[in-house]
């Protein structure tokens, strides 16, 4: 009996350790635009709001910025329980959407709930230096723009050198059709111009993970897009930038995907750590 109750005692314990150390702490609607913003446009106050998942009592986490996907039409954003209790910290923000406003106008609100990150997250004890961006569809599309065009994030005063790593799912490469469609241009004819991620290749940007589905499975191309970036990357001397196609899987990819941002995310932390 007393056996018996020793081992009850380490499986309790064991369990309630672990519990601890998958505590997580979650916020809610925070505004990530400035009070002054919010009172000019009620559509402002309404979307550009973020949910914050963190982790209880720790310190120096790192944290995923996770942009909901829908074509920059439509979409909600939601905190992938894949990503949870894993010590870190994830920020799900919404964005405005077409036809409410202009396209672009995402790009300018995932600019300002990234900022946001930079600004706060240490207020939640997390570390500035170790902010990820990623994303599915969509969410793919504003991880790649907003960390290749650098102007985006310099208008919020904030250096896009500075993100740790982009793992855009499935995300365009190109003008994004949304944006396409605004011009009268058809989602199959393809477009390369200042709101295309392509545009903005680059040698000194953050470390560049791309993740498809298959590319015979996948929509519009859009693994020959990636693997595009990949190579004109590659050519303009960028370093760390790696393209993953998951095999049997279509544009709905992000389920397979997770374990592979996270694993991102853990290689780039301990690089970090060593190189300290």
């Amino acid at each position: 009996m007393k056996k018996f109750l020793i081992m009850v005692w380490w499986i309790l314990a064991a369990l309630g350790g672990h519990a601890q150390e998958n505590a997580e702490n979650i916020l809610t609607n925070i505004p990530y635009y400035p009070e002054n913003v919010i009172l000019k446009d009620t559509y402002i106050g309404k979307r550009c709001v973020l949910d914050l998942s963190y982790p209880a009592g720790a310190k120096g986490f790192a944290t995923i910025v996770w942009f909901h996907g829908g074509g920059l039409t439509g979409g909600e954003k939601f905190i992938p329980g894949e990503l949870r209790g894993k010590g870190i910290a994830i920020v799900a923000p919404n964005y405005r959407l077409h036809p409410k406003v202009s396209a672009a106008e995402a790009i300018r609100d995932a600019a300002a709930a990234i900022a946001w990150v930079f600004n706060h997250i240490g207020e939640y004890g997390g570390d500035s230096s170790l902010i990820f961006v990623s994303g599915h569809s969509a969410g793919g599309y504003l991880t790649a723009m907003t960390g290749l065009d650098k102007s985006w994030l310099e208008v919020q005063g904030i250096d896009a050198n500075r993100i740790a790593g982009l793992i855009p799912f499935s995300g365009h490469t190109i003008t994004h059709k949304t944006i396409r469609k605004e011009r009268g241009i058809a989602d199959t004819r393809p477009v390369i111009d200042s709101l295309a991620p392509l545009y903005h290749v680059r040698t000194d940007a953050p470390p560049l993970l791309l993740i498809t589905g298959d590319r015979e499975l996948e929509m519009l191309g859009r693994y020959e897009e990636n693997a595009y970036l990949m190579r004109m990357m590659k050519v303009a001397g960028h370093k760390e930038t790696r393209l993953l196609e998951l095999d049997g899987y279509d544009h709905g990819m992000a389920e397979p995907a997770y374990p592979l941002l996270l694993n991102e995310v853990k290689r780039i932390v301990k690089s970090r750590q060593t190189s300290e």
